[in-house]
């Protein structure tokens, strides 16, 4: 089995899918039932299982699809008039039949180009002659050079009978080529048939002699037209190849009852033997030195095979030199005839070469075949290639090309070898320092050690390019200045948009969105890249070995030194203090985490050396409405609506709580509550419904400009009081129920819509919007960052600790749930006894080391540890249970 196109043995496509489709599913179930035993998480696992699938899938699949890739290049190719490409063909499946058959057709093609050029040269050599001299002739007799005597006009009529024999040889041959042709079966008598055409060859008066030798009782059956032809063709050929003076000789005889041959030999140079199997193909008499169409023996074949016999070049008696063409046909052949060859079209021109006055051709050589030109519509000529020699077909592109078409091109990418170093680096550095430590100074090491390889890469570093370094560093160090988890994974997903945008220069939301993507899709994008890559690492001489070394090292070093260890205590003690304690569990979650670090470093390397065209993703272009009510009605009946409800905020307002009990009948802290959800969606929806008005209003005209400004900037202002309501709901309900970390997130979400409508106003006054996502993301990273540094754990603690001084209420068992951040307002801001009992279990069992070390941690250790005692655990159980009432 070739390790290469691992299915090329399978002979059925269908198997092949599924085998391939059952592979991958093994491999990946295979994956993540290790990731799942060893405990690893599960946004671990599902890279690590896909790429697992997605790696069967590429090593199984090679070999099944690129024939069909190479043979659309070859017929590409094939237009061009380049018919020398191949297809490899190694699988015996119906696309390696398929490819096999392809290979055939090619050749045939092949051949019949090389049959057609090789025409045009030899009818164009044999027309040159006789043409030139009749034009020297006919231009010295208009010039009174020459008299139209008799010696003249027979040199005049020689040319045009060799004109006229050029001419029948190619009707002949089109005769060959138009399919079957049916005997006129007769007797025949072969001596007075041979005597006829040797008196017709010697008008020709090329000074050869004939010689017949033929019985005079010799008849047979067969077609007397087509054995003159025959004979006519032979002769010929022998005339043109015999020195002036030679002798030609003609005889024929029996061979058995049932067949007879005919030799015709001459005494000229005779015929090479490595010429002697192909002077009877088409268009090639196998030595042009002579002249001759090479149509004459094609015909003299045809005709035999026509009769069902044979003919070929045998060679002459000892003591003899010449050419001997020797014939073998039945005495009485069959009514019907073999079908002839597919007729063969002509579509190359080579123009007549100019001659002299004298009727001597410039040029009297034939050009070869190979450098005739192909013309063109239009008359231009251009080169075709040869088609002799098959040249197997270049690689086509990769599958991933065609997928990713025009939107994500490569062109020019050299291979990375060391940023895929860089890459394995990081990884092999995440899987060791980040698994079983928290969030902290390893995780910030390796996310700014990750973004220095990709700054290194970037080509172009914008302003934007810089800010959003700037951001994505800051938004990092909150894994070290916080230790709320939530607040580290929502920053460096957001760091991620932002670095989406600075590789792709992302600018509007479609593009944004695209770019976003592009960073998991990379991992199928660079393929190709990584390919090459891996491809010029196997030249390197000293990489491998290296590799080689240290693996088989770290084999010996775990089989002998577990054996070693497990054999003698002394040295299990030694190798104990030395080595660390690594179950398959601590390896599989370290290969995981390696695996997954690396391979988004290296997908995201990709798209900052090759990112792709975001900026062609768009909608389609927009056609404005007609007249401009057909979008003011619906927006005008938003803005309706938004003033009712604003009306309705200001009566609740105003009216105070006996109005809203006396109206709805909810209390004014169910009333509050009720509407937030829905305040925030129609807040959400306001947005949507500004970007389609200013995607279908007209604009052509200053008053369309104006009712687009009024309509919208009304429709933004009364959302600015809808957000500011929402935000008066929410203080409300925490001031009465408490204050909570989702709240308080819910209340941040609003007040950053509150920003993006006053965003889209400022684009709604200078009608141009482009800026928006970018401004957005922006305020959002600011957004994450000021409350990262506020501490939204801590932020709530304080309040809730507030609210305890104010109602004498406070939800203890919620304040316990509270991360490390809120430590330390929790032990200043409470009693004692309290404090004690809500941080009995804060003290870490082990302190962080240095590379797991976390600012909101450290300080939470810190403040536990001096909290004294819980003094009664039964009231601390209570507490926690029940609530604290002071």
């Amino acid at each position: 089995m070739n390790p290469d196109r691992p299915l090329d043995g399978v002979r059925s496509v269908k198997v092949k899918l599924g085998l391939l489709v059952a592979a991958s599913i093994v491999a990946a179930s295979l994956v993540s039932t290790i990731g799942d035993r060893a405990g690893v998480p599960g946004w671990f696992t599902l890279p690590v299982t896909i790429a697992a699938a997605l790696g069967v899938t590429q090593w199984l699949a090679r070999g099944m699809t690129s024939p069909l890739r190479e043979m659309t290049a070859a017929a590409a190719r094939m237009a061009t008039g380049d018919y020398s490409r191949r297809v490899t063909a190694t699988s015996a499946d119906e696309v390696g039949i398929l490819a096999q058959a392809f290979n055939t057709m090619a050749a045939d093609l092949a051949g019949a180009d090389s049959q057609r050029r090789q025409l045009v040269a030899t009818v164009s050599h044999e027309l040159r002659t006789p043409l030139a001299a009749q034009q020297a002739l006919l231009e010295n007799l208009v010039d009174g050079v020459v008299r139209p005597d008799d010696a003249v006009l027979r040199t005049a009529l020689a040319q045009a009978e060799r004109l006229g024999g050029l001419v029948g040889d190619l009707l002949d041959l089109s005769r060959v080529d138009g399919g079957r042709t049916p005997l006129a079966l007769a007797l025949v008598d072969v001596r007075e048939l041979v005597e006829a055409a040797v008196a017709e060859a010697g008008v020709s008066r090329r000074g050869t002699v004939h010689v017949v030798d033929v019985p005079a009782a010799l008849h047979v059956t067969a077609d007397a037209a087509r054995l003159r032809q025959l004979l006519a063709n032979l002769l010929d050929n022998a005339d043109r190849h015999s020195p002036p003076g030679g002798r030609v000789t003609v005889s024929a005889g029996t061979d058995g009852s049932e067949r007879w041959w005919l030799v015709v030999a001459d005494e000229g140079k005779g015929i090479p033997v490595e010429h002697a199997g192909r002077i009877f193909d088409r268009f090639g008499s196998g030595d042009d030195s002579g002249g001759g169409t090479g149509i004459g023996l094609a015909i003299a074949s045809w005709v035999c095979e026509l009769h069902g016999g044979s003919i070929a070049s045998v060679p002459p008696a000892p003591g003899e030199h010449g050419a001997r063409l020797r014939a073998v046909l039945p005495r009485s052949p069959r009514p019907t005839s073999p079908e002839a060859d597919p007729p063969q079209r002509l579509e190359t021109v080579v123009p007549a070469q100019p001659t002299t006055r004298t009727g001597v051709p410039e040029a009297s050589s034939a050009p070869a075949a190979g450098d005739l030109p192909r013309v063109e519509a239009g008359g231009r000529p251009t080169p075709r290639p040869a088609a002799s020699a098959a040249v197997p077909a270049a690689t086509p592109g990769p599958v991933v090309d065609s997928l990713f078409g025009d939107l994500w091109p490569e062109a020019g990418l050299a291979p990375q070898v060391r940023l895929l170093l860089l890459c394995l680096g990081v990884g092999v550095l995440s899987a060791i320092v980040l698994p079983y430590r928290g969030l902290g100074v390893a995780l910030f090491a390796v996310l700014v050690l990750g973004g220095a390889v990709l700054w290194h890469t970037k080509r172009a570093r914008s302003p934007w390019t810089r800010l959003t370094a700037v951001l994505c560093v800051a938004l990092a160090s909150l894994s070290v200045l916080r230790a709320a988890e939530w607040l580290t994974v929502l920053a460096v997903l957001l760091g991620i948009v932002l670095l989406t945008t600075a590789l792709t220069d992302a600018k509007r939301l479609l593009p944004l969105l695209a770019g976003v993507a592009s960073w998991p899709l990379a991992a199928v994008r660079g393929l190709p890249l990584l390919g090459r890559t891996v491809a010029v690492t196997s030249r390197i001489h000293v990489l491998w070995p290296v590799v080689r070394t240290a693996v088989v090292s770290v084999v010996a070093l775990v089989v002998f030194g577990g054996l070693f260890a497990s054999g003698d205590a002394v040295f299990g003690s030694w190798a104990g203090a030395l080595v660390p304690h690594l179950g398959w569990d601590s390896l599989t979650f370290r290969t995981f985490v390696g695996f997954v670090m690396g391979g988004a470093l290296l997908a995201a390397a990709y798209v900052a050396l090759n990112p792709p065209k975001v900026e062609r993703v768009a909608l389609p272009g927009a056609r404005p409405v007609a007249h401009p009510w057909e979008w003011l009605v619906p927006v005008g009946l938003v803005v309706a609506l938004s003033l009712a409800f604003v009306v309705a905020q200001a009566a609740a307002l105003f009216g105070g709580h006996a109005y809203v009990q006396r109206t709805t009948g909810l209390t004014y802290a169910d009333y509050v509550h009720q509407g937030f959800g829905q305040l925030t969606v129609a807040t959400l929806l306001t947005l949507l419904t500004v970007a389609l008005a200013a995607r279908k209003a007209p604009r052509s005209t200053s008053h369309d400009r104006f009712l687009l400004r009024v309509a919208l900037g009304s429709l933004c202002a009364l959302t600015l009081l809808v957000v500011a309501s929402a935000l008066h709901r929410m203080d409300l309900y925490q001031q009465a129920y408490g204050f909570t970390v989702l709240r308080v997130v819910v209340d941040a979400f609003e007040l950053w819509l509150g920003l993006l409508v006053v965003l889209v106003l400022v684009a709604g006054v200078r009608l141009s919007g482009w800026w928006l996502p970018r401004a957005a993301l922006v305020s959002a990273a600011a957004f994450v960052l000021v409350g990262g540094l506020v501490s939204p754990e801590a932020w709530v603690a304080e309040r809730n600790i507030d609210r305890l001084a104010a109602s004498g209420k406070l939800d203890v068992d919620y304040l316990r749930s509270l991360g490390p951040d809120a430590t330390p307002s929790i032990a200043t801001g409470l009693p004692g006894p309290l404090a004690s009992c809500l941080l009995r279990d804060r003290t870490p069992l082990e302190p962080d080391d240095l590379l797991g070390w976390n600012l909101g941690r450290a300080r939470a250790g810190q403040v536990a540890a001096t909290v004294a005692a819980v003094p009664d655990p039964v009231t601390c159980t209570t507490w926690l249970h029940t609530g604290y009432q002071r």
